[in-house]
């Protein structure tokens, strides 16, 4: 009997010990998406984007036509230009999603901040968080140049 009993036990202890829960630690958090540069297009508007792809998470929109020699630039964080215009005297309702928290301003297509992101793949921008950069990827940079360069023509 214990040449049976012996065997079993050692075997349900090691099934139970292969089978116990894993310590909340150890769970794989979900990662947040990843912020990043997307354009888009609005009949003959063009939109660039810094947010999560495919959602309303957006810290910053650049927005503009054919032949406009100005961007509207709107969101939650702006770039760090001396030639940034103020569009209104303070924050304006921009969409239902910011509830009246982004502010509209218009900026030069030829201005720094924006030439240095297609160039340099950098932008110095002013937030809630105080003055920080964003980066563009070298495939985001060629995005951006093609932004700009459709801006400034004048085709539709």
């Amino acid at each position: 009997m214990f040449k049976v009993l012996i065997p079993a036990a050692a075997s349900i202890a090691l099934v139970a010990f292969a089978a116990r829960t894993q310590p909340v630690d150890s769970v794989t958090q979900m990662e947040a998406p990843a912020m990043a540069w997307h354009i888009s297009h609005e009949g003959a508007m063009a939109k660039l984007a810094y947010g999560v792809e495919n959602s309303d998470q957006l810290a910053l929109m650049v927005t503009c036509a054919p032949g406009d020699s100005t961007a509207v630039v709107y969101g939650d964080v702006q770039p760090a230009s001396p030639r940034l215009i103020a569009a209104s005297n303070g924050p304006a309702p921009i969409d239902p999603m910011s509830e009246g928290e982004a502010t509209e301003t218009r900026l030069s297509l030829q201005d720094a901040s924006l030439t240095g992101l297609a160039s340099r793949g950098s932008m110095r921008v002013n937030g809630d968080a105080g003055q920080f950069v964003l980066t563009a990827t070298p495939d985001e940079r060629r995005m951006i140049a093609g932004f700009l360069s459709y801006c400034g023509s004048s085709r539709a």
